[in-house]
């Protein structure tokens, strides 16, 4: 137990030193490695998707369902989809060094606002081996060493991964030391990371609602904290029936078990009365679930009556929370009550009603007439991100390399006192 702990200390001091050497590397230093990485992972992706059977196999004993199964799996297509993820953060702006501002004083002093790297990251996630690649990147590319600390059941996996990621890094400026993994599966070894302050300056939680809890009442590291995705779209009484039906659809079944996904739909009740059938028809064929309150369930063959808990789930599947309310203000109060800050949305032909609706939602992101599935960073123009923050403090919504960032000033003078 205490030598788990101790390797995470001396793992986290490894980083620190690393990042500081990373930090004052060029951008070309930085995008080489990156696209080093890239060729590696390609070259070595039969090593990788054996490694991730272990994962698979074990997996199919605990008896993991469907979507958590294809969350892990790795193929040689999804190999080459995170290398050329990584081929695209190259492409992205360096946001380090980057001058945010910069002013002259009355004294003569000369004050610049540049961006500099965050320094150590931690990174606690569940089973998407992809997170080890993506997060990867986007630190060093912001010029910040990264630990890395993946759920057990990839524990295969992302050791494999790592250990291509590190012969890739001896071939290139960046020191081996500025990926870290923690390989042990000790919950003790976690904790231990939540209290190495002085060596980690941020803490970016992704996964299920009770790994992020975990982390944010735990720490006594900074957290970004990344949200848990009970995201709703209300259908206004002035909703185009086709932009509905299309919209709810794509945000429920286009990637069921994503934080972007639709959980809940509030439904004005004269929209409803009114396209019910075509409504109940789409539900059907795509197979979904619906949990309905009292008077939705009265009127949807095959549903089921939700209760309290229904209201306040992720489900990350093709369950379907419905409610029926009477207006907009309704449907507000309902987000307000079980919303994770994460995604809203409304669909109306009523500017008003829209406009009522996107500042009055207090969420990362708001929608009109669109799906929630765009709450991504490459969706939104951000290239790559490395989580989506639902809190206000330093980031807000998906985490690009500006993210990765913040910032120092830089004062130069001629002798002046104060």
């Amino acid at each position: 137990m205490a030598s788990s702990q101790i390797n995470v200390k001396e793992q986290a001091k490894k980083a620190q030193i690393a990042g500081k050497a990373l930090s004052i590397l060029s951008t070309n230093d930085k995008n080489e490695a990156l696209l080093i990485i890239a060729d590696e992972l390609e070259k070595n992706y039969s090593f990788l998707l054996n490694e991730n059977q272990k994962d698979l196999d074990k997996g199919k004993e605990k008896n993991f369902d469907s979507a958590f199964m294809d969350r892990l799996l790795l193929t040689k297509e999804r190999v080459n989809d995170f290398a050329n993820g990584l081929r695209e953060v190259v492409k992205l702006k360096d946001p380090t060094s980057e001058i945010v501002s910069e002013w002259t004083l009355e004294n003569g002093l000369k004050v610049k606002n540049v961006r500099v790297p965050l320094g150590v990251i931690g990174m606690i996630y569940e089973a998407r081996p992809n997170v080890t690649v993506d997060a990867t990147g986007l630190a060093l590319k912001s010029g910040n060493a990264i630990i890395l600390k993946g759920g057990s059941s990839a524990l295969s996996s992302n050791k494999a991964i790592v250990s291509v990621i590190h012969e890739a890094l001896n071939k290139t400026k960046i020191p081996v030391d500025a990926v870290q993994f923690i390989a042990s599966t000790d919950r003790k070894a976690t904790e231990q990371l939540f209290t190495l302050k002085q060596y980690i300056d941020v803490l970016i939680p992704r996964g299920g609602g009770s790994l992020i809890e975990t982390v944010v009442t735990k720490a006594t590291i900074p957290v970004l904290e990344t949200g848990v995705g009970n995201v709703h779209i209300y259908i206004d009484k002035e909703a185009d029936v086709e932009k509905a039906l299309n919209i709810i659809i794509n945000a429920k079944t286009d990637r069921p078990a994503v934080c972007n996904a639709l959980e809940t739909v509030l439904i004005q009740k004269d929209w409803f009365m009114n396209h019910k059938d075509l409504l109940i028809s789409k539900l059907n064929e795509y197979n979904i679930s619906v949990h309905g309150d009292k008077e939705a369930v009265k009127m949807i063959p095959g549903s089921v009556e939700a209760v309290e808990k229904d209201w306040a789930e992720e489900y990350l599947s093709l369950d379907l929370a419905v409610k029926l309310v009477n207006d907009i203000q309704e449907a507000i109060t309902h987000i307000e009550k079980y919303g994770t800050k994460h995604s809203e949305a409304i669909i109306t032909e009523n500017q008003n009603i829209a406009e009522q609706f996107l500042q009055e939602v207090d969420a990362a992101a708001v929608y009109h007439n669109a799906s929630t599935r765009f709450t991504d960073g490459s969706a939104l123009g951000y290239g790559a991100e490395i989580g989506i923050s639902t809190q206000k403090l330093h980031a807000r919504g998906p985490m690009g390399l500006p993210a990765l960032t913040t910032t120092k000033l830089q004062i130069s003078g001629n002798g002046q006192i104060r």
